[in-house]
């Protein structure tokens, strides 16, 4: 008996030299595995977005129960345009972290600047010319903010795909064309069989088979089409596109 009183007091005396400030790290390391395990499970992730997302650099915000702040989405829309309309493909490109939110970048993000190059211009005889072609800066991304109540404790990665659901499906079992109404019947139901039919758009394709292993541009007969291939041999599939459509597929 005494020497367990012993230990227990050995204990005891081990847990009190224990400094806050190690307490404090302990905390911040399991934060920061935390958000490495999100960035693993959600970089990269491709999905269908189930509402519009607007140009500029705020995107949408959704609070702690994944409810879409609309009266601030409308207004953005209104303020800078579409850029991702509902039914089209989406892949979140980058995650930032706050204290109390996490905002995913969305196909790149929203605004895009210059590059420093674009802004040096040369001249003379008080004419100046950029030294490079100015062409049209154009932003096809979004943004998308989580806001999540507790500061000490990240939500997991299937509770943040769950909290997105609203706006975008990343569990992809509801493909593209159930959000777009302008597609054929027959696309939808290809789709959801995950087959890839001539007439099909690119945006079709990568709800049904999601993106391409390879991508192959050539020209044929004076016109340059892009073969999109799944697989590898044996079984490979080439979905072959003129512009924005399927004109012709091969499986092997």
């Amino acid at each position: 008996m005494g020497k367990c009183g012993a230990l227990l007091g050995a204990l005891g005396l081990a847990l009190l030299l224990v400094s806050p400030r190690a307490l404090v790290w302990a905390k911040k390391d399991a934060k920061q595995d935390a958000r490495i395990e999100l960035i693993r499970g959600l970089a990269q992730e491709v999905g269908v977005s189930k509402v519009a997302l607007p140009r500029g650099k705020k995107g949408i915000v959704l609070d702690a129960q994944g409810q879409l702040d609309k009266g601030r989405s409308d207004a953005e829309l209104r303020a800078n345009g579409t850029a991702i309309r509902p039914g089209m493909p989406i892949q979140i490109t980058k995650i930032v972290f706050n204290s109390d939110r996490m905002t995913f970048e969305i196909n790149g993000g929203g605004k895009k600047g210059k590059k420093w190059y674009q802004r040096i211009e040369v001249g003379a005889g008080g004419r100046t010319r950029p030294i490079t072609p100015e062409a049209p800066v154009l932003a096809y991304g979004s943004f998308i903010t989580l806001t999540y109540p507790d500061k000490n404790e990240l939500p997991t990665v299937a509770q943040v795909k769950q909290l997105l659901g609203s706006v975008v499906d990343l569990e992809r079992r509801s493909p593209t064309t159930l959000y777009s109404p302008q597609v054929p019947p027959e696309f939808k139901e290809a789709i959801k069989k995950h087959q890839v039919i001539v007439g099909m758009d690119r945006d079709s394709v990568l709800s049904a088979k999601g993106p391409p292993d390879r991508r192959i541009r050539e020209v044929r007969d004076g016109i340059e089409q892009e073969d999109w291939i799944y697989g590898l041999p044996p079984h490979v599939l080439f979905v072959t596109f003129d512009g924005d459509t399927v004109v012709k597929v091969s499986q092997y």
